[in-house]
């Protein structure tokens, strides 16, 4: 069998493939879905009468708030319709606690710290990092959180500031946070204290390609446990209609709402309103987005497939892999302490995956283990290459094989 293993590796090697699966993007027919959007006719104004080309509504005009409100089901005074990402709006939430948080601002806490789910979002560490906040990684199960080693966290750590996650379909492992955790989260954050801060990115809030598992409103189990103002929801149509050319949408309350909206009103004078307005005039209701999001589900889904049906080949002893229904990665988690080598052997053999240990703080993975595999990008065909070349990686790291 060790035989084959490196015969295949110098076969895929002589094919100097170049294939990057590195990032979670949309492939070009993903992106002709919103073609569209291109040349749809507007109006120049807004239903409440704002001139879309002309400064003004800093937070977004009615109708996007509107929309975002049906999204993200919180009242649409509690939305605002912004511009991009829900990245670029985790990092002014970040920002804006920075410098303004009360009583005291994060910039004069001597060594702030955010509890951080792992395996997680690289940009998200890398955010953390830019303000010098230490990130606390916190084990993830089926169900979300590892709620003891939350609590226990909070108990052993000073200067705890808040949480930073994706709750749903989350990056890279895909996991959907239950009810129940997501509950217990927030009582026993803000138990421990009433300016804990929970940001969740929502980028994954309707991409599932496979029936998922229910999970309630977020802002409906916000408002019942009595949090709404020390939450931060953030989701966007990056990975809906184009990448850096969507909107975004925020949902939060009181002091939190007055932070962000302190933060842009100085950083934007207002957000790209006629885009606003094109996508109000593409989609009209939350509705047409999920069937909207349907259709990316049909070109996702095959790709998922290929690339579960190679992982499902590899030795059982080799590791684990993540098999989500939404979101758009894998993650492989080997049984030896050698992730960094199959990604260097994948690199030998033309293929680039995410760095090893890039979804741990400061891109430490204390194992070893954890790889992101992101299957969208790339078409089926280089697809197929990319994983045979991935599984052989796996197996010749995993038995030690010299090529």
């Amino acid at each position: 069998m060790h035989q084959e293993i490196i015969t295949r590796f110098k076969s895929l090697k002589d094919k100097q493939l170049s294939i990057d699966i590195t990032r979670g993007k949309p492939d070009i027919d993903q992106l002709d879905l919103s073609n569209k959007l291109l040349n749809i006719s507007i109006a120049t104004t807004s239903e409440n009468g704002a001139d879309l080309r002309n400064y003004g509504e800093p937070f977004g005009i009615i109708e996007a708030r509107k929309l975002g409100s049906e999204l993200l089901e919180a009242p649409v005074e509690n939305i605002l319709a912004c511009e991009q990402s829900s990245l670029l709006l985790t990092y002014q939430t970040v920002l804006s606690n920075f410098l303004f948080a009360e009583p005291t601002p994060w910039k004069d806490i001597k060594n702030p710290k955010f509890i951080c789910p792992v395996p997680g979002f690289d940009r998200h560490f890398m955010m953390l990092n830019d303000f010098g906040i230490e990130a606390l990684p916190v084990p993830l199960h089926e169900d979300g959180v590892d709620i003891e080693a939350f609590q226990k966290i909070l108990e052993n750590e000073d200067d705890v500031v808040g949480m930073l996650c994706v709750p749903r379909h989350s990056n890279p492992s895909g996991e959907i946070y239950s009810d129940h955790n997501l509950e217990n989260l927030f009582k026993i954050g803000s138990s421990f204290s009433n300016k804990f801060l929970f940001i969740f990115d929502h980028a994954y809030l309707i991409h599932d390609f496979l029936p998922s598992k229910k999970q309630r409103p977020l802002w409906e189990i916000v408002k019942e446990t009595g949090v709404e103002d020390q939450t931060v929801i953030t989701t966007s149509f990056s990975k809906v209609t184009f990448g850096g050319g969507g909107i975004s949408f925020v949902a939060t309350s009181g002091h939190s709402l007055k932070l962000i909206k302190k933060v842009r009103t100085t950083m934007i004078i207002c957000p790209d309103k006629l885009n606003q307005k094109r996508h109000i005039e593409f989609f009209k209701n939350a509705e047409n987005v999920k069937k909207h999001m349907e259709k990316h589900a049909e070109l996702i889904r095959p790709k998922f497939e290929i690339a579960n049906s190679f992982l499902e080949k590899l030795p059982e002893e080799c590791g684990t892999f993540s098999k989500p229904t939404g979101g758009y990665f894998i993650t492989y988690s080997t049984s030896k302490p050698i992730a960094t080598k199959v990604v260097s052997l994948c690199k030998e053999m033309g293929v680039l995956i995410t760095p090893a240990g890039s979804t741990y703080p400061n891109g430490l993975d204390p194992n070893d283990s954890v790889i992101r595999i992101a299957p969208t990008y790339v078409s089926q065909e280089e697809l197929s290459d990319a994983m045979n070349v991935f599984t052989t990686a796996v197996e010749i790291a995993h038995f030690d094989l010299k090529v």
